[in-house]
């Protein structure tokens, strides 16, 4: 089954390949249709992903999948949140929105507090959509609790992953192996919840 992923994020395509291959499913950039990217005017993760399917259904003619995902951190009110890809701005990298995430929280720490762990989590949601006009989605949700530390450790992942310590992991997200990223993590939760509707109501495996 082809299906375009509303997403031109190499890191993001391959992850999500990588975990719904078990469906036969070939997942395919909206960048090799020349896809023009959406308005992400929705004020939700379900708006944005909505948004975003079907934008891209619209335009390819194919079944579409997306990911809004990001991370909210309490000690900013939940910031960056539906923002975590421009958090520092439109065009904004990685290590810009890094750079921005540690600069808030530095500057909301008192001079009395010395804390560089913040609480945070990481949030997920798939929406799948048959065709742009498709009237029941399928949408799934995923969350990974754990903290953000100001000192970035690992290379792998993407994202706020050097600076996300999942509880209980002993490491971030950017020093993790891929399966064990994939267990654990917002995206793998909501792609397996994904899945499971995915065999009941899909040709898929």
């Amino acid at each position: 089954m082809d299906m375009v992923l509303a997403s031109g994020n190499q890191k993001k395509l391959r992850e999500l390949a990588d975990i719904l291959q078990p469906l036969g499913i070939r997942l395919l950039p909206q960048s090799e249709f020349g896809v023009p990217e959406a308005d992400e005017t929705g004020l939700t993760f379900v708006e944005n992903a909505i948004i975003k399917a079907r934008n891209a259904a619209m335009h390819t003619g194919l079944p579409a999948i997306s990911d809004d995902s990001g991370l909210e951190v309490d000690a900013l009110k939940g910031a960056p949140g539906i923002y975590s890809a421009r958090f520092a701005g439109p065009d904004a990298s990685d290590a810009d929105n890094n750079a921005e995430l540690v600069r808030q929280l530095r500057a909301s720490v008192s001079q009395a507090d010395s804390t560089d762990t913040f609480s945070a989590r990481y949030q997920c949601v798939i929406v799948f959509m048959r065709h742009a006009e498709d009237p029941v989605p399928i949408i799934c949700q995923g969350s990974w609790e754990g903290a953000i530390h100001l000192t970035p450790q690992g290379h792998g992942g993407f994202g706020y992953d050097p600076h996300f310590f999942a509880h209980g992991a002993g490491c971030s997200a950017a020093e993790m192996s891929a399966t064990e990223k994939h267990r654990l993590s917002h995206r793998g939760k909501a792609l397996a919840d994904f899945m499971a509707v995915a065999r009941q109501r899909l040709p898929v495996r």
